[in-house]
């Protein structure tokens, strides 16, 4: 089962048409995977480069996955658990400039990102299919949990595609 378009805002639908399978449960699986190899396989004097002036470094791509994940997943559980009130947004910008991703090394970042997300890979298959399209109000926008699910899922292929595209890894 995919999220329906009217499932989610509009900008979602740009995330969630990059996962290719057709239910959650099976993507979260595959990528785990990629996830894995590809975070493993960025060579070390990439994680500090910045491919032009005022971009976030790899360092601070993976902790803006690492945030927006938390971020996705706490408003996944909420409104899985049937929240009624707006669940806030956040400024990923803000969020980058204050991580100081920088004083982090590689190896903290890849074992943060696994470890969250193994939790959140469990946090889904947990939900049931009531849950899983159970609607709530996120960033003042209507939001499935599983549009919520196939967006941080799509998350990462995107900022994938960005550093193997723009960082040249």
């Amino acid at each position: 089962m995919r999220p329906l378009p009217e499932d989610h805002p509009p900008y979602f639908g740009n995330y969630i048409k990059l996962v290719e399978e057709n239910e959650i449960s099976e993507a979260f699986k595959k990528q785990s995977g990629v996830l894995k190899n590809f975070l493993n396989s960025i060579p070390e004097e990439k994680w500090n480069y910045r491919y032009a002036e005022g971009k976030w470094t790899i360092k601070e791509l993976v902790q803006h996955c690492i945030d927006a994940e938390r971020v996705f997943t706490y408003r996944a559980m909420c409104i899985a658990r049937k929240e009624t009130v707006s669940l806030p947004s956040f400024d990923e910008n803000e969020y980058a400039a204050n991580s100081d991703a920088g004083r982090r090394a590689p190896t903290s970042l890849i074992e943060e990102y696994l470890t969250l997300r193994q939790s959140t890979e469990q946090l889904f298959n947990s939900f049931t299919d009531e849950m899983l399209a159970q609607p709530g109000i996120a960033n003042s926008n209507k939001i499935t949990v599983l549009s919520l699910g196939y967006t941080l899922l799509g998350h990462f292929i995107h900022h994938k595609n960005v550093v193997e595209q723009r960082y040249g890894v």
